[in-house]
């Protein structure tokens, strides 16, 4: 069983890499399957150096792997299950009034 801390942890590094659109998008990619970088890069129209940057963060964050392929590094979401995750919080968040916010969110600096 996660104790109270490890638990936060985890959702604080969920949170940490969908607090990105690259790295949703990213991980929406891979969601639907696994890929090399420079595919990732052309499919979502950005630099390998800035593709490179969010991948090290989602790597850092447990949520993506590193699988070496020949010559070539694929990637894949780290469990199958963080798809599943992905599509609850996608489907969830549609659910939201799109024009709602925080009513702290000029103090705070969020939403």
């Amino acid at each position: 069983m996660l104790t109270l801390a490890a638990d936060i942890d985890v959702l604080a590094r969920f949170g940490r890499a969908l607090a990105d659109p690259i790295r949703c998008r990213i991980l929406l990619a891979l969601r639907q399957a696994p890929a090399y970088p420079a595919d990732l890069a052309d499919a979502l129209e950005i630099s390998r150096t800035r593709l490179s940057n969010h991948l090290a963060c989602l790597r850092d964050c447990g949520l993506v792997v590193a699988v070496p392929d020949g010559r070539r590094t694929r990637y894949e979401l780290a469990d199958e299950r963080l798809g599943h995750a992905l599509d609850d919080l996608r489907t969830a968040v549609v659910a939201v009034e799109a024009d709602r916010t925080c009513p702290d969110a000029d103090e705070k600096g969020c939403c």
